[in-house]
């Protein structure tokens, strides 16, 4: 069950970086949605490789197919089969993973958990694997808009020591996608892209930050108390490559405040519902949503594929140096963005699902 992800929403992904192929199963999409791969497409676009300097060099197109679950544009109610095919593999910049463990990949722990590990890429713990979950997330985020009137915007909060200050009550998806590196603020977006462009010609990597907003979900959702909101969220989060650290709301911040100040008192919204004054809870109490916006922050560590050479031993305890090849980005934060939004889509689809079962 590892390779799978959700309960009524459920999605199943498959395929190796370098393998032929990647792709997904969605099971549990209800019947009716309009459904295309124009639908997928843009997702995938947005994370794919080989966007610009900041990213890395591999070239591939992306392109989805649907193999099921439509008929005449429309979702049936079964089993979504989407496949994107590889194109750009290089497995011998990868040969010397076969005997040395790369530092901080997922080499050794594949190799002492499965006996075996794919030949070259990382295999199924290359970044390479998240494009099956944007484009089952572009199905989930599809059917919380049309249905539901949900909006979900994630951006680059910060890229090593620099930091940006967004409002998340007004961010658009438009603003963040126009520049590369995928902060809507312009001022920030330099100095993350610069920090980048440094640490590239060093040849090392840096860190970030992703921060994301979901705006309409309405009140009521989470199933508490080993289900909550922030639960599921948070596991999402973490399962995905180079992930380190997740908070919703105030956070680790709010560890340092006083509950008079943490406090979100409620009033009246004017329409016969209640909100609340402040947002320290992130959109969610007790585990359940509060119909306030859900804010959290995703932190990312610096890629461990750098072109420094590297002191360490291979798997038999000798001392090597390594030098990695391959093409990889000195920072994920720019592609993670719509991964982080795919993953946060499955997340509430399933629990849309479930208040309404």
């Amino acid at each position: 069950m590892s390779n799978s992800f959700g309960q009524l929403f459920r999605v199943t992904t498959f395929g190796e970086s370098h393998g032929p192929a990647m792709g997904c199963v969605v099971d549990g999409c209800p019947p009716g949605l309009e459904l295309s791969e124009a639908d997928i497409q843009p997702a995938l676009d947005r994370r794919r490789p080989g966007q610009g300097v900041l990213t890395t060099e591999r070239d591939e197109s992306d392109q989805v197919e649907i193999l099921s679950g439509l008929r005449d544009g429309l979702t049936l109610g079964t089993p979504l089969a989407f496949l994107v095919r590889n194109q750009d593999q290089r497995p011998a910049e990868y040969a010397d993973t076969q005997t040395v463990p790369r530092p901080s990949h997922a080499d050794f722990t594949y190799q002492a958990k499965y006996g075996i590990q794919a030949a070259s890429g990382g295999g199924r713990a290359s970044a390479r694997e998240t494009l099956a979950r944007v484009a089952a997330g572009a199905v989930a985020e599809k059917l919380l808009r049309v249905r539901w009137g949900v909006e979900i915007v994630a951006w680059v909060d910060a890229v090593g020591a620099e930091t940006a200050e967004v409002d998340s009550a007004t961010v658009t998806r438009d603003e963040v996608d126009a520049h590369e590196v995928r902060c809507p603020q312009s001022e920030a977006a330099e100095r993350f892209a610069a920090e980048i462009q440094t640490t590239r010609a060093a040849s090392d990597s840096v860190g970030g930050v992703v921060a994301c907003v979901v705006r309409g979900l309405p009140a009521g959702l989470g199933e508490p108390v080993f289900a909550k909101t922030e639960a599921l969220l948070a596991g999402a989060m973490l399962s995905l490559p180079a992930s380190k650290g997740f908070e919703i709301g105030s956070g680790f911040k709010g560890s340092r405040m006083r509950g008079s100040t943490h406090n979100d008192p409620f009033a009246d919204r004017g329409d016969g519902t209640l909100g609340t004054v402040t947002n320290h809870s992130g959109g969610v109490q007790g585990g359940i949503t509060n119909g306030e916006p859900i804010q959290f922050r995703v932190a990312f560590k610096p890629p461990a594929t750098i072109g420094l050479p590297q002191q360490t031993v291979d798997y038999e305890g000798h001392p090597v140096i390594l030098e990695v090849k391959g093409r990889h980005d000195p920072c994920v934060v720019p592609r993670a963005v719509p991964i982080v939004e795919a993953m946060a889509a499955l997340v509430l689809a399933d629990l849309v699902l479930f208040q309404n079962y």
